[in-house]
């Protein structure tokens, strides 16, 4: 297929047009970052990309944020403690901080940004606050979540969108689509201006809790989907870090004396999602008939694309959780390329050639993946189509359940309720494919209602038993993140979400 050639050329024609534009190099004052994916929808209720969280963490402050290696820390609530019976959580809020409009951030807001998360017809993160019966604001910087039953992933959820704090007067007073475009919250920096797929740009704020450990002015966040690009412009000095940048990178960085590379593992899968229930476009071979999904799951030889696309360094996975994990299933283990089976299957489906239309995001990995497993599938009798888009268009069709099947990225979540119900239970905010088992989600609904680490781990089993039998997603790999960044940039680490925090960043003289 053509896509490949065409998307690189594009990308360079990218580097001579970011060559010129920021030629002489941009003021010292100002961090460039470059990212994979063009962010859209920048409110935290509405946002369903990984792209978008990253210009959040400019933006918006949450209640709960991670350490770099995924441990729950404090950030705009500064304690918390919960009930005996786990039906009441209660933070403490900092005193001194302030939304972008000048209001005050207290318990007041967070009661409001819980319920509208909870209500707003556009929200993603209804059933990731499902459990949350109301909020109250017992004094000014007090504020008790109310469950209605135990909810063990809630301290989780609220260190992602789900905990991510906007000014009520500026939500009130905009339509939801407006607000995602003119975002007002917290976090150290405002918003100035988005140029759909080329950039977004925010300015420090200067009333900023943390306003000592922010030292930049403004931060551009330039949109680069093809990775050896976002690479070039590193080593160029367009930019002064990069995310994902291609493993097999990583050893020419390295050896770059203007660049320092960083790893990662992380919290991610790459996963083929099905669309089996969501009309029109359930009605297809693949989503009709769980024979012919068995068959493509057994056709992919993981390791062989593991070490294709990034010479080994990523992880052959077969679940919404990396073998890394403490919550894998171990009884699950990742099986080999049985493309012999493979081609049975397809025979007792009725079939000799099955037509699949896959939906990928314009960049580069995807791209790579995706021509991989068509070669794979194509020994088993699969004819797939590629289909690369750009990232607002892929998006907006997976938003709205247009695609017959969709190779996407999850970036991951420390609890595994972010990562194993997230497209599949019922009433979830990203099942796209309406993909619904009673079963399932007892399991899912049973482990989020204890806090004992074996009893959640043998309610995943059942779950997870349930999703691999049925391959509504097909797990493929888990990323391990690689960043390049400008060796004057001071005060990096990079955290298992992949997401570039400009706090406490600086650059040398």
């Amino acid at each position: 297929m053509n896509a490949r050639p065409l998307a690189l050329l594009a990308s360079l024609l990218l580097v001579l047009t970011l060559a010129f534009t920021l030629a002489g190099g941009a003021a010292a004052d100002t961090l460039r970052i470059g990212i994979a994916e063009d962010p859209n929808l920048l409110d935290p209720a509405q946002s369903g990309t990984l792209g978008e969280r990253f210009i959040f963490a400019s933006l918006c402050d949450k209640l709960v944020d991670i350490s770099p290696k995924g441990e729950l820390v404090p950030f705009l609530a500064t304690a918390w403690t919960l009930s005996p019976d786990q039906k009441q959580l209660t933070m403490t809020l900092r005193k001194d901080a302030t939304f972008h409009d000048g209001e005050k951030l207290d318990a007041a807001a967070v009661q409001f940004n819980i319920d509208r998360a909870k209500n707003l017809p556009e929200s993603k993160r209804k059933q990731e606050l499902a459990p949350v019966a109301s909020v109250d604001a017992l004094d000014e910087f007090t504020v008790r979540f109310n469950l209605a039953q135990p909810f063990s992933p809630l301290l989780a959820q609220l260190s992602d969108r789900a905990g991510m704090i906007v000014s009520p007067k500026a939500a009130r007073a905009a339509k939801p689509a407006d607000f995602a475009n003119h975002p007002v919250c917290s976090g150290p920096y405002t918003f100035q201006q988005r140029i759909p797929q080329e950039r977004i740009v925010v300015r420090k704020f200067p009333n900023y809790w943390n306003a000592a450990n922010v030292h930049f002015d403004e931060v551009q966040y330039l949109t680069m989907p093809d990775a050896v690009v976002r690479f070039a412009n590193v080593q160029s000095g367009q930019l002064d870090i990069a995310e994902r940048i291609q493993p097999t990178d990583l050893a020419r960085g390295q050896s770059d004396s203007r660049l320092k590379m960083y790893t990662v593992p992380s919290l991610s899968y790459n996963h083929l999602h099905i669309n089996t229930s969501h009309p029109p476009r359930n009605n297809t071979p693949l989503a009709q008939n769980p024979k012919l999904r068995e068959a493509l799951d057994l056709a992919i030889d993981r390791k062989a694309l593991v070490q294709a696309v990034s010479n080994g360094v990523f992880l052959p996975g077969n679940q919404l959780e990396p073998p890394t994990s403490q919550w894998y299933i171990k009884e699950f283990p990742v099986q080999g390329r049985n493309i012999e089976r493979a081609k049975q299957l397809v025979k007792e489906a009725g079939f000799t050639t099955v037509p699949v239309n896959m939906q990928i995001l314009n960049a580069t990995l995807d791209l790579q993946v995706a021509q991989i497993i068509q070669a794979m599938a194509r020994d088993a009798g699969f004819d797939i189509k590629i289909e690369a888009q750009e990232t607002g268009t892929a998006v907006a069709r997976y938003f709205a359940g247009d695609f017959e099947l969709f190779g996407g990225l999850w970036s991951g979540r420390v609890d595994p309720d972010g990562n194993i119900p997230t497209f599949l239970a019922c009433d979830a905010g990203q099942n796209f494919s309406k993909w619904c088992n009673a079963d399932f989600d007892k399991w899912i609904n049973a482990a989020r209602g204890t806090s004992d680490f074996q009893q959640r781990y043998d309610d995943y089993k059942e779950a997870t038993k349930i999703y691999l039998a049925d391959r509504p997603t097909i797990p493929i790999f888990h990323q391990v993140w690689v960043f390049a960044a400008s060796a004057k940039l001071q005060g990096f680490t990079p955290y298992v979400d992949d997401i570039v925090r400009p706090v406490g960043l600086s650059l040398a003289k």
